[in-house]
């Protein structure tokens, strides 16, 4: 079995920059949990998805982002 992989969200979207006060698009990318995805589960380029981990972890700094979800 070979699945396709996924296209980069940004890439295709001709997004360059991942802003961080952008929550609700950053949560995309995050669990239920508010835990970050993967890359084999986020289906990000390695450049986007260290510009949403870290557009996250600052998102979370800020509080507009919740750390846990309980």
């Amino acid at each position: 079995q070979t699945k396709e992989k996924k296209q980069c969200y940004f890439c295709t979207n001709n997004r360059i920059i991942i802003d961080y006060k952008d929550a609700e698009t950053i949560k995309k990318f995050m669990s239920t949990q508010a835990k970050i995805y993967p890359r084999r589960k986020s289906g990000l380029c390695a450049k986007h998805q260290r510009g949403v981990s870290e557009a996250a972890k600052r998102a979370r700094y800020l509080g507009l982002i919740k750390y846990t979800n309980r």
